[in-house]
């Protein structure tokens, strides 16, 4: 007969799975919060009431720390994204579902994506953060993509793919400069509204979308 208690092991490993979970929650507020300079991992181990060498138990240093969120964040909008531009028809609409779903990610946990976006330059060494670039440069290459096809479709107008993916992306970038959670718009309707300008600007002549 199989028992269906956990083993010993399975449950450690489910614990501290949770506990490594529960301070990346607490780093990455902490980050976005006060920024990646103005965050020390004392300050993390206080929040987390755990002491410093517990905290070194499971990170080396900081950076290691935000490296681990960073690359966490980047790989879960990169999936949801491309998942969700699969089920989309037309270019038009692949770059509506690309932007639309970065917006809910961003409304689910906004701190993971300002503690990303504002000390991604600051928080690492070189080596580490030309790995992250690669990560992030996979999610911008699926806006461009989106792009390139509405291009060769003529859906859109002949413009410069990276250029109008910057373009693009900026308007979710500094939705965490001055969106409020309390405001009367969600982060999805403030993007729907930059797409409708957007994506009436790069229709081509000949694509007939209204």
């Amino acid at each position: 007969m199989v028992s269906s208690t956990p083993a010993r092991g399975a449950s450690n490993g489910n614990a501290a799975e949770g506990r490594v979970g529960q301070l990346l929650q607490i780093a990455c507020r902490l980050f976005a919060t006060r920024g990646y300079d103005g965050t020390s991992l004392r300050d993390i181990a206080e929040e987390a009431q755990i002491t410093k060498a517990a905290l070194y138990y499971h990170f080396p240093n900081k950076e290691a720390l935000y490296q681990q969120i960073l690359a966490e964040n980047l790989e879960t909008l990169t999936t949801r994204v491309r998942e969700a531009i699969e089920h989309a028809d037309s270019a038009p609409e692949k770059v509506r579902t690309f932007m639309l779903t970065s917006a809910d990610v961003y409304a689910e946990d906004p701190h993971a994506w300002v503690a990303g976006s504002n000390a991604f330059w600051s928080g690492m060494g070189a080596a580490n953060r030309a790995a992250m670039v690669k990560r992030r440069d996979k999610y911008e290459r699926l806006l461009r993509a989106c792009i390139v096809e509405g291009i060769a479709a003529g859906e859109f107008r002949k413009v410069d793919p990276a250029l109008t993916g910057r373009l693009l992306l900026s308007t979710l970038n500094q939705l965490t400069r001055w969106h409020s959670p309390e405001g009367r718009l969600t982060p999805r309707q403030v993007i729907e509204q930059y797409l409708d300008i957007i994506l009436r600007g790069l229709q081509s002549s000949a694509s007939g979308q209204g």
